[in-house]
């Protein structure tokens, strides 16, 4: 991103949320984040929970994928941003991973926080990402609703959220 896109990660490195619902989902985030490896390192010394090698590797796999799909949101979007905002001549995005799900970077970031919890072994931890997600989800529509020229339209468009026939 350095090289190719240097304003995407001016925009990507931003953590200065404006919204207040979105400071609390951050922090929120945060605390969730330092627990479960603070919780897999626990669990890792005193053997509380050891998965099978086979989870290890599903967990992985699912990681790698995920991490894929990030990049390519990464691509596919130059308005993505860190912070919920809408920018100056911003535009709806409808292509790609965007014509499937309206909001493809949380799908990757669910499968790639669950993976993680496979991998380290705090799962139940990483579990509460949903919970703490859905609550962005609903302020982001919110705010790129009022802001957002054709986001209403894109709504009616692409109907899942995160993942297609569940969410």
């Amino acid at each position: 991103m350095m090289i190719c896109n240097p304003d995407l990660l001016k925009k990507r490195l931003n953590v200065k949320e404006e919204e207040k619902e979105q400071k609390a989902v951050v922090a929120l985030s945060g605390m969730m984040f330092l627990a479960a490896f603070i919780v897999a390192g626990l669990s890792f010394r005193f053997k509380w929970m050891q998965l099978p090698n086979w989870v290890v590797i599903i967990g992985t796999v699912i990681f790698l994928l995920a991490y894929a799909t990030y990049a390519e949101v990464l691509r596919e979007n130059a308005y993505l941003s860190r912070t919920v905002e809408v920018q100056d001549n911003q535009k709806v995005i409808d292509m790609g991973l965007y014509g499937i799900v309206r909001h493809p970077m949380y799908l990757a970031t669910l499968f790639l926080f669950l993976s993680m919890g496979l991998i380290l072994g705090s799962f139940a931890i990483l579990f509460l990402y949903i919970p703490i997600i859905s609550k962005r989800i609903k302020n982001e529509e919110k705010v790129l609703e009022e802001g957002l020229d054709g986001y209403k339209e894109y709504k009616t468009k692409v109907k899942y959220k995160v993942i297609p026939y569940i969410f």
